[in-house]
């Protein structure tokens, strides 16, 4: 029997889950709040130590770990412009597991730096033009950085005609840099792996060591300490991984994971995509039947960057605690909730460690997850909505297709401590929707990820596919929530 320790430092806990890489048995789970004053791993040590006196066999396990403590990983964006290239960019970033703090397009110059080194990403995804496109932009963008002596690492994924010189502008300036495929390969296409895998590995050779989190030497000799050593990725990284894994095993149209944090809500899903949907900018479809007969002549209208199977969207303003009042601010502006929230929002954002204790608060916390469920689950899926245009009625869609998933599984320390009926109710409020547009889950299964299972997949689906695999079906195995239609307002 082997054994695998999977841990995630998180930026509030540090949680652990021991498994069995023979039959991908959860063993054994554990959490110690994230040590980031001291040594992060502290926290680990304390894991390690509460599930040794019931598992003696962790300490010999096979380590893996994920981190998104310290910040977790802080990525730039810099595109040709604005609605191909740097949106492109941004949402490979997204789904690399970076928080994105700022996407610039049009070429650098002066101001744009100052902003770009105030916005101090970890890591610089540079992007710009179509394959044997317009790559004057990203040709310029590399030898203003090099000419400027940026020495934060960059991602290279633009025209592919471009990328030698690119390189080499940069490998002389003495820049770190990777060059990945181009994300936008042509108009209507976006291709994330290449570019995923690159940012992955900047973050683990130049920037989870840069963040001295832990001062332990590695007793093997590596240079990068215990800690560096441990990390495979950046936590959202691997959930997602987690999440196709998990998908892989459903005999349906996929998934969704909603992650609500005390600062950010997380969005994961894997959806098998339309391809009429998904056939390109400007190309027509034949007319949605729930929208009118067919006579009516309605349209697709497309986006111009492609809709991908797997996509991750992260809601920095929607969150239990540090995010606590702008979620209500944005649940008040769209009508979700009333001022009689507006208190214990501003509580929780003034005190991240407060912690329910009578029925009206365990109320208030109960509402503002659904909002912060509803706003993000909305803002990823997006709407389906007919507009009357020059050539006709037009169907727009943004977002993700949702309505057909299999499967909604609900994460974060608001769900995995609330009953199965107050989970359910909060994930409730967010299927259906069809009435409004909203592309929102109509009929899934609902679960709670109670065991936080999915970072585990994630770490795992390299080195141990099977066992990865059936822990993932760990999630299938369990109680469903039991989401109710009583959700006034949140629909």
């Amino acid at each position: 029997m082997g054994l695998a320790l999977c841990v995630d430092f998180g930026s509030t806990f540090t949680k652990a889950a021991l498994i069995d890489t023979t039959t991908g048995q959860l063993r054994g789970t554990a959490s110690h709040p994230t040590t980031i004053d001291t040594d992060v791993l502290e926290g680990y040590d304390g894991c390690v130590a509460a599930l040794a006196a019931r598992q003696p066999g962790v300490t010999r396990a096979e380590v893996f770990a994920c981190s998104s403590a310290g910040g977790g990983l802080r990525i730039a964006v810099v595109g040709n412009e604005e609605l191909v290239t740097a949106e492109a960019g941004r949402r490979v970033a997204l789904s690399s597991g970076g928080k994105v703090v700022l996407v610039q397009h049009g070429g650098l110059e002066r101001a744009r730096l100052r902003a770009l080194r105030d916005a101090e990403p970890d890591v610089l995804l540079l992007v710009g033009g179509t394959d044997g496109g317009n790559s004057e932009t990203l040709r310029h963008d590399a030898a203003f950085l090099a000419r400027n002596r940026w020495r934060r690492p960059v991602v290279v994924a633009g025209d592919v005609d471009a990328q030698a010189e690119v390189r080499e502008v940069l490998r002389t300036a003495g820049t770190p840099h990777v060059v990945a495929d181009n994300v936008v390969p042509r108009i209507g296409v976006l291709a994330p792996g290449s570019a995923r895998r690159a940012i992955r590995e900047m973050f683990l050779a130049h920037v989870i060591g840069g963040k001295h989190l832990s001062s332990r030497v590695d007793p093997s000799g590596g240079s990068g300490g215990v800690f560096t050593a441990m990390v495979r990725g950046a936590t959202p990284d691997l959930v997602l991984t987690g999440v196709e894994v998990l998908a892989a095993q459903l005999d349906a149209k996929g998934v969704v994971v909603v992650d609500v944090g005390g600062a950010t809500t997380d969005v994961h899903s894997v959806v098998e995509l339309d391809p009429e949907q998904d056939a390109g900018p400007g190309s027509d479809a034949p007319p949605d039947p729930d929208l009118g007969p067919r006579s009516t002549a309605v349209r697709l209208s497309r986006e111009v960057v492609a809709t991908t199977p797997v996509t991750r969207t992260v809601e920095g303003d929607l969150g239990m605690r540090w995010s606590a009042s702008t979620t209500f601010d944005a649940a008040h502006d769209a009508g979700l909730v009333d001022e009689t929230l507006r208190e214990a929002a501003a509580r929780r954002s003034r005190e991240p460690g407060f912690l329910p204790g009578s029925d009206a608060e365990r109320e208030a916390e109960e509402q503002l997850a659904k909002a912060a469920v509803v706003l993000a689950m909305r803002r990823h899926a997006g709407r389906s909505q007919v507009v009357v245009g020059p050539s006709g009625r037009v169907v727009q869609r943004t977002g993700k297709d949702l309505r057909e998933v299999a499967l909604l599984v609900g994460s974060g320390g608001v769900l995995r401590a609330a009953t199965a009926e107050a989970a359910g109710r909060v994930l409730g409020s967010v299927l259906g929707g069809g009435a409004q547009g909203w592309q929102l889950p109509e009929r899934p299964r609902v679960v709670i990820d109670r065991d936080y299972v999915l970072a585990a997949v994630g770490l795992l689906a390299e080195r141990h596919p099977e066992a990865a695999a059936r822990l993932a079906t760990h999630l299938l195995e369990q109680d469903p929530a039991a989401p109710t239609d009583e959700h006034p307002g949140l629909g």
